[in-house]
């Protein structure tokens, strides 16, 4: 299973675990507490109506008097309230009134008079002098049939006479415990959404910092250029620079190895060259011989001079993982200055140059290490042209990308050849002298493009001669 998935269904798991927990309490506790808060209301109702029954039960006619009538009045009243989103259309009361020995003497719905009601808990325990209060059902079969009662005791001159009970039926209570659960329900369902969906960006924001870190280890592991992620937060920017300068040492120290051996391995041929020369030198020898001799040992310097200095750019632009003197240039122009530079060149070897460039080309990035990529682009496209030959140099915008594509006249190189050009020392002989490079050109090039985000690729033009592109990022 993806690390994303379960990071996102651990955190799910822990906040919908817990968003269910509160909402299971908080909905057993709405029923009890909105009963719990109605009681109260009840024991205060009941105490005031018991102080006005009290004259009428004490002159004998509680059924007929004052009392009876005032509570006949009150339930046919039509409230017609409003009571946040519930209709209320009708007084849901019972109140009835038993005498200091428990029995009904007064019943709001003329149900239960003469009743003994001295063993219901609510009568019994004012009788008592205690608080008094039941729940019982009409039909026992039926839940939603049962009454809250409160009772209050009446008293008259300071004497108990009798007990005031007051019913709420607590199927008016349904609507609002209903509503209040819907809301619960409702909130804590949206609250569950919410966190799903922050648990979606958490995840995503941690992922994209590990793949960050995946795909920078992946372009190491092949050799690309890439920088160390350094979002995500503190520990992740320290992890980040941890591996880079991990990377560095280690890339450092293989970079070294690599390149003695390489340095090693092609010094060898001019310095034997050189030695042999020299020797050669030291016994008597024509003029004619001495000079060529000469010649031959200035040609080897010239070659390990030339050599070691490609190898140090080379070197140099390797390592870097961003140009240096980032800056906005026109790649068009910086074109021309080359093909000015080697004008010289193009006039020993008899050849013409045309550039197709139109308009402006921008581009960010190092403006010398492009120039040296350039000119080594037009110096091969000059070393492998024949006498009198057409270079041709096509600049051009594709998408996000500028392409410099220098093509000329000569033979192109051989197939087996093509998949080794831009490796390190590679070189092909030199139609013009039969000798090679340092096979550094086209390596250096390659890594100055891919420094500034694009590649470098040759090809053997189908019309013939050779083909070079060279892609940057436009600005």
């Amino acid at each position: 299973m993806n690390i994303s998935v379960r990071l996102f269904l651990g955190y799910f798991l822990v906040v919908g675990l817990a968003a269910w927990f509160v909402l299971d309490i908080v909905t057993q506790e709405v029923e009890p507490g909105l009963r719990q808060a109605t009681e109260e209301t009840l024991v205060d109702a009941a105490h005031m109506l018991a102080e006005l029954a009290a004259h009428d039960l004490a002159a004998k006619r509680i059924d007929s008097g004052d009392f009876a009538d005032a509570l006949q009045a009150a339930r046919r009243r039509l409230p017609a309230a409003d009571i946040f989103g519930v209709k209320k259309e009708s007084v849901d009361f019972r109140v009835y009134v038993s005498d200091a020995r428990g029995i009904v003497v007064f019943d709001s719905e003329n149900k239960m008079l003469g009743s003994d009601f001295s063993r219901w808990k609510d009568v019994s325990s004012v009788l008592r002098g205690e608080y008094g209060a039941r729940t019982t059902r009409e039909n026992p079969e039926l839940p939603n049939t049962s009454s809250l009662y409160v009772s209050a005791p009446i008293f008259w001159r300071g004497e108990l006479i009798g007990v005031l009970s007051l019913a709420k039926p607590a199927i008016t209570l349904q609507p609002y415990i209903q509503r209040a659960i819907s809301r619960l329900r409702r909130d804590g369902f949206a609250m569950l959404a919410i966190s799903a969906i922050i648990g979606l960006i958490f995840s995503f924001w941690l992922m994209r910092s590990i793949y960050g870190f995946v795909h920078y280890a992946q372009a190491v592991s092949v050799g690309e250029k890439a920088e160390a992620p350094t979002g995500g937060g503190r520990q992740f920017s320290e992890l980040a620079r941890a591996l880079a300068a991990m990377r560095e040492r280690l890339e450092g120290k293989q970079y070294v190895e690599k390149y003695v051996q390489n340095l090693t391995h092609e010094m060898k041929s001019p310095l034997t060259a050189i030695v042999s020369a020299a020797e050669l030198m030291e016994t008597p020898l024509p003029d004619a011989e001495r000079q060529r001799f000469a010649r031959l040992v200035r040609d080897e310097a010239k070659r390990l001079q030339q050599g070691i200095e490609r190898m140090l750019q080379l070197a140099r632009v390797e390592q870097l993982q961003r140009p240096e003197d980032d800056q906005t240039l026109d790649l068009g122009e910086l074109t021309r200055q080359c093909v000015e530079n080697c004008r010289v060149a193009l006039a020993d070897r008899t050849l013409r140059l045309q550039i197709n460039a139109v308009g402006g080309f921008p581009c960010r990035g190092d403006a010398f290490l492009l120039q040296q990529a350039i000119d080594n682009l037009l110096d091969n496209a000059i070393a492998f042209s024949p006498a009198g030959g057409l270079i041709r140099i096509d600049l051009e915008k594709q998408s996000n990308r500028l392409r410099l594509c220098v093509r000329d006249q000569g033979r192109g190189a051989p197939d087996y050849a093509l998949p080794q050009l831009f490796e390190r020392f590679y070189s092909l002989p030199r139609p013009a002298t039969g000798r090679k490079s340092t096979g550094l050109g086209l390596p250096f090039v390659r890594e100055v493009a891919q420094l500034h985000g694009g590649n470098a690729q040759f090809v053997n033009h189908p019309e013939g001669g050779a083909e070079v592109s060279f892609e940057v990022l436009a600005a």
